[in-house]
């Protein structure tokens, strides 16, 4: 086989391709074999034909149509991985010579991955949460500690959010009571939301003794609208434990309140600074993105939507909930949830192409060290070696994305280092907090798997 790729208008190449007859004939032969199974003939079982009875039978280039629709993609994607096109969309394929007899030529114009250039990226500022835990949430989460070993203690006040009442629930539609809605000393949470909302509205500022009368909406929507009569027994309130030393050594693995409230600023801290770390790169991705004043290609944007739907259809599945249900839930009609789709697609095209510019201009080049890193992180725990998992990726045409996904990655941790990173009062952020453990390969700026985009250089699967 031979080939060559022109550029051609707009982001496409033009890829041509040339082979004799000796390397279609593989083709050719599987074609006839496939057509021996549907073609019966006097005195042989289907499929036992002979190829030169069915020639003489059909003609001798009654197979080679079959052949050149199957062969000719092969030979494409050849060409392709050959010659590191980076495809973004199906080709057209032409055959110029050789459909009949002899040996075949064929050209197909592609579209590409374009080039941008982006202007001012060196030097960008976006704010993220503050990484250290602040006094109050520190005090939150002790309380909420102290909370679980709290006793509840019935009082005179009235009823307030976080307290607990007994009530008796009488819940009737047309004079009917509504199973599961009716019972006597039902203990239930203020402001738990739990029956329905007019519950919390109607229990706040309520006392023991107080008789309730009020219309709310059944829990399942289709049910309408309950009468609910509910009287309130009693108020209880939740009396937390005094946080002293004593009780922290026989409630927690601590001796002392210090020792406590240390622990727990130290593990909301690090989960503070996880969320840092995560928002700097989302929130670099979406001011890259606003720096891309080309318009991409509809191909890419097209098919990262696809991606998106498909990644989304596949964690409901594992759910156990369908699409349809999942936009019914979220208050979303069809409409807005692919103007959304697409919203989110165009931003992680344009951070795409967005970083591979960064990585080109700033000379971050892939070593093989990395190389050989990544490929071990993608083998896992599979049984094969880094040089057989490298020539399976080379032969399937994803070497270079994985060169690709590495560049990407490393132009975003550049630009966290380049650029200025405050918190939500404006303070910088260390940058050793903003920088990822060794080997952390979870964090992609889009929040996708690599994009090994060669993985679909066969036009039928491209579109």
């Amino acid at each position: 086989m031979k080939s060559t790729v022109e550029p051609a208008e707009g982001n496409k190449v033009k890829v041509a391709v040339e082979i004799d007859e000796a390397e279609l004939e593989p083709a050719v032969e599987a074609a006839w074999r496939e057509i021996a199974k549907e073609v019966r003939l006097p005195g042989f079982r289907p499929g036992k034909a002979p190829r030169k009875l069915l020639e003489k039978q059909l003609g001798s280039d009654y197979a080679r149509s079959e052949a050149l629709k199957t062969a000719l993609p092969e030979f494409y994607s050849q060409a392709v991985i050959e010659h590191d096109v980076d495809v973004i969309a199906a080709p057209e394929l032409d055959i110029t010579s050789g459909e009949s007899e002899g040996p075949v030529a064929f050209s197909a114009l592609v579209e590409v991955r374009p080039e941008v250039e982006v202007a001012g990226y060196n030097g960008l500022r976006v704010e993220v949460p503050r990484p250290e835990a602040s006094d109050d949430e520190v005090t939150e989460q002790v309380d909420r500690l102290r909370g679980q070993y709290g006793e509840l203690t019935e009082t005179d006040r009235a009823a307030a959010e976080q307290d607990y009442v007994t009530v008796d629930i009488a819940g009737s539609q047309e004079g009917e009571p509504v199973e599961g809605l009716t019972a006597d000393d039902y203990l239930y949470l203020v402001g738990s939301g739990m029956i329905a909302a007019e519950f919390d509205e109607h229990l706040t500022g309520a006392s023991a003794g107080d008789t309730l009368e009020f219309d709310a909406d059944h829990p399942d929507p289709e049910q309408g609208v309950v009468q609910f009569s509910v009287v309130v027994k009693n108020v209880k309130e939740r009396v937390l434990p005094e946080l002293d030393d004593e009780w922290v050594a026989e409630a927690t693995e601590f001796e002392t309140v210090a020792e406590l409230i240390e622990d727990t600023r130290r593990t909301l801290s690090e989960a503070r600074t996880e969320q840092t770390r995560m928002a700097v790169r989302a929130n670099l991705g979406k001011e890259l993105a606003q720096l891309v004043d080309e318009e991409p290609p509809e191909a890419m944007v097209s098919g990262e939507m696809q991606a998106r739907l498909q990644n989304l259809a596949y964690n409901l599945q594992g759910r156990g909930i369908r699409l349809e249900d999942y936009l019914q839930i979220t208050g979303r009609d069809p409409e807005s949830f692919t103007e959304e789709l697409r919203e989110a697609a165009l931003e992680a095209v344009k951070v795409d192409l967005a970083l591979r510019s960064v990585a080109e201009r700033e000379g971050l080049e892939v070593t093989d060290d990395e190389m050989e890193e990544e490929i071990i992180h993608l083998i896992g725990d599979a049984d094969i070696t880094v040089e057989d998992a490298t020539e399976e990726l080379r032969s399937g045409g994803q070497l270079s994305a994985v060169r690709s996904d590495i560049s990407k990655r490393k132009a975003l941790e550049w630009l966290v280092t380049q650029s200025e990173v405050v918190d939500e009062d404006g303070n910088a952020v260390p940058a050793e907090l903003l920088a990822l453990p060794e080997h952390d390969h979870d964090h992609d700026h889009d929040g996708h798997d690599h994009d090994h985009d060669h993985a679909d250089h066969d036009h039928e699967d491209a579109e």
